[in-house]
C-alpha cells in the first residue's frame, strides 16, 4: 500500500563553516499537499528547500522521498523541480522553447529489440510530438497557450513567473518546490498569483512545497504552514490552527498582527497584565511569568468603566470594513478594530472574552519592560523607579546631554523626554541586597526556585512591577530586598522611529 507521506525530513541538520543554519528539522509532507515554510530572512527556510532539491546536502539527518533516502542524490536524479525567486528564463528563447528546453535535453529509458531478439534498454531523447503535447498542456495550465511564440523579454512579471512554473511542471515532477516566486511582483499581481497558484495546485494534484516570508501568502494558499526561526521549527499546522492557537509569542507576532504583553499569573486562571487582572482559560502556576497574546479583532471597545481597563484612543486608521485604533492604557498600547467611528483622544473601555486571551509559556532568559520611558534628565523609568541608562545606544556616536541626543555629523538633535522605550536586562545583571537604601527600587520576594547552583527570584514592587533575578545567596519568600541595575547592563530600544523625536540642528 502506497504511503500517504511523499517527503520526510528526519533530524535534518545543516551547518555552514561551523554555523548552524537548520537544526533538527523533522517534517512529513503528505502526497498532494500544499506546504508553506514561513519565516523571517535568515531563518533557514531556503536552505531547507535547497536540501530537498539536492542543491545542498544535509550535514546530518535524512531526506526520504517515497520512503527512499535521497539525501546524497544529485538534483537531476530527483523527481522534483524548483521555481526560483529569480525566474532564470533564457532571454534568447521564446516562451515555447523556454518551457520545452528541459524536455529536449532529457533522455528517457526505452526498451528496444536487439539483433538476437532480446530486449535491451537504451537512453533516447523524447520524441518531438510528445514534447509538443506536454508543452501545450503545461502552457494551458498556466493560461499562456496563446503566447508560445512571444519573446520572454516582452512579458510582464506575472507572465514570466507563469513561464517559469510551466517549465517546472512540464517535467511532471512528483514535488514542485517554489522559492519566494512572487517576491518580484507588485502587490496586486501578487494577490492574483496567490489565487492562481492555489488553482494550479488543484489542477496538477502534485505536492507543492513553498517558501516565503509573507504571512498573507502562507495563510491564503497553504494546507499546512511550517513556521521557522533561527533554523528551528516553531510550529506546524493548518493556517487556522496557527493563527488561532499560536504556540509562542514569536509565532503569534509573525502570523498576523497581535498585542503581546508580559503577564504574571496571580492565582488560578487569573493573569495580570496592562494594569489589570483578567480571567483566562490557560492554567499556569501562581506567580509564573507568561506571554499574553490578544488579536486586535478580539478586543471589545466600550464606554469608559464598562470593561476590564480604560484607555484613551491615540490614533485611528480607516481600513474599509473597520477602523483600526491604537488605545493607550497607561504606557501600554492596545491595537483594536471596530466598525464604529470614534474620535481620537476619547476615553474608552477595553474588554476581551477569556477564550480569546492566549497565555503562553515564557522563556525566562531576560527581563523585558515594554512600558518603560525616559524622563527629562535622561533616566529610565520602570514603574515608579528610575535608573541611570546609556541613551547613546539609541543613536551610536551621538553626543548625550540629559535626554537630548545630537548627531555630530548632521547636527540634528533628538529630544527623548517622555519617549516610550523597551528596556531589557539579563537575569544575572540584577543585584539584590538586604540593604534597602542602596538600590534604585525595592520589592518583596514572591517566588524562589533553586536551579543547580543558584536561586531564581521574582521580586515584586508595590506598583506590581516584577524583577526576575538569579543569585547564589538565599532569601525567603516575603523578604524585602533592594534592586540595583548598572547603566551598562540596560539595553534600550525606542518604540517609535527616532525621527519622531527629531529637532532642528543649530
Amino acid at each position: 500500500m502506497e504511503s500517504d507521506t511523499i517527503i520526510s525530513l528526519q533530524h535534518v541538520h545543516k551547518e555552514f563553516d561551523g554555523v548552524t543554519v537548520v537544526e533538527d528539522f523533522n517534517l512529513d509532507v503528505k502526497r498532494g499537499e500544499f506546504v508553506t515554510i514561513l519565516g523571517p530572512s535568515g531563518c533557514g527556510k531556503t536552505t531547507t528547500l535547497r536540501m530537498i532539491a539536492g542543491f545542498e546536502l544535509p550535514s546530518t539527518g535524512k531526506i526520504l522521498l517515497n520512503g527512499e533516502d535521497i539525501s546524497l542524490l544529485p538534483p537531476y536524479k530527483r523527481p522534483v523541480n524548483t521555481v526560483f525567486q529569480h525566474y532564470a528564463l533564457f532571454p534568447h528563447l521564446d516562451v515555447y522553447d523556454n518551457v520545452a528546453f528541459g524536455l529536449k535535453m532529457k533522455k528517457v529509458p526505452v526498451q528496444v529489440k536487439g539483433k538476437d531478439g532480446s530486449l535491451k534498454t537504451k537512453m533516447k531523447r523524447i520524441p518531438m510530438k510528445e514534447i509538443d503535447e506536454r508543452v501545450t498542456r503545461a502552457l494551458q495550465i498556466v493560461d499562456l497557450e496563446d503566447m508560445e511564440d512571444r519573446d520572454v523579454n516582452t512579458l510582464s512579471g506575472g507572465q514570466q513567473q507563469r513561464v517559469a512554473i510551466a517549465r517546472a511542471i512540464v517535467n511532471e515532477p512528483q514535488v514542485l518546490l517554489l522559492d519566494e516566486p512572487l517576491s518580484a511582483l507588485d502587490h496586486k499581481m501578487r494577490k492574483d498569483m496567490q489565487l492562481e497558484l492555489k488553482e494550479m495546485h488543484k489542477k496538477l494534484g502534485i505536492t507543492f512545497i513553498y517558501v516565503t516570508h509573507d504571512q498573507e501568502e502562507a495563510l491564503t494558499m497553504s494546507d499546512t504552514i511550517v513556521i521557522m526561526n533561527d533554523g528551528i521549527i516553531q510550529q506546524a499546522g493548518t493556517p487556522e490552527d496557527i493563527y488561532n492557537e499560536p504556540i509562542n509569542a514569536f509565532v503569534a507576532d509573525f502570523i498576523g498582527e497581535s498585542n503581546i504583553y508580559n503577564g504574571t499569573m496571580t492565582r488560578k486562571l487569573k493573569c495580570r497584565f496592562i494594569g489589570a487582572t483578567w480571567d483566562v482559560i490557560d492554567d499556569f502556576p501562581v506567580n509564573e511569568k507568561v506571554d499574553v497574546v490578544i488579536r486586535p479583532e478580539d478586543v471589545i471597545i466600550g464606554e469608559p468603566g464598562n470593561g476590564n481597563v480604560d484607555g484613551k484612543i491615540a490614533s485611528k486608521l480607516f481600513q474599509g470594513v473597520h477602523y483600526e485604533y491604537v488605545v493607550n492604557v497607561g504606557k501600554n498600547e492596545v491595537i483594536c478594530r471596530d466598525t464604529k467611528n470614534r474620535e481620537v483622544g476619547s476615553k474608552v473601555s477595553l474588554s476581551v472574552e477569556k477564550e480569546n486571551i492566549q497565555v503562553m509559556h515564557k522563556e525566562l532568559s531576560v527581563n523585558q519592560y515594554t512600558d518603560a520611558w525616559i524622563d527629562a534628565s535622561g533616566k529610565l523609568h520602570i514603574g515608579e523607579a528610575s535608573f541611570e541608562c546609556d541613551l547613546g545606544q539609541l543613536l551610536p556616536g551621538a553626543i548625550v546631554e540629559d535626554c537630548r541626543l545630537t548627531d555630530p555629523k548632521s547636527r540634528l538633535t533628538y529630544d527623548l523626554n517622555d519617549a516610550d522605550v523597551v528596556a531589557e536586562v539579563d537575569l544575572d545583571k540584577i543585584d539584590l541586597s538586604d540593604d534597602l537604601s542602596i538600590g534604585s527600587d525595592t520589592g518583596t520576594i514572591i517566588a524562589s526556585v533553586w536551579i543547580g547552583d543558584h536561586y531564581r527570584y521574582i521580586v515584586r514592587t508595590e506598583e506590581e512591577e516584577d524583577y526576575v533575578a538569579v543569585s547564589p545567596y538565599s532569601w525567603n519568600e516575603g523578604d524585602q530586598v533592594s534592586v540595583t541595575i548598572k547603566k551598562e547592563d540596560i539595553r534600550l530600544r525606542l518604540k517609535s522611529d527616532i525621527d519622531t523625536y527629531k529637532g532642528k540642528g543649530e
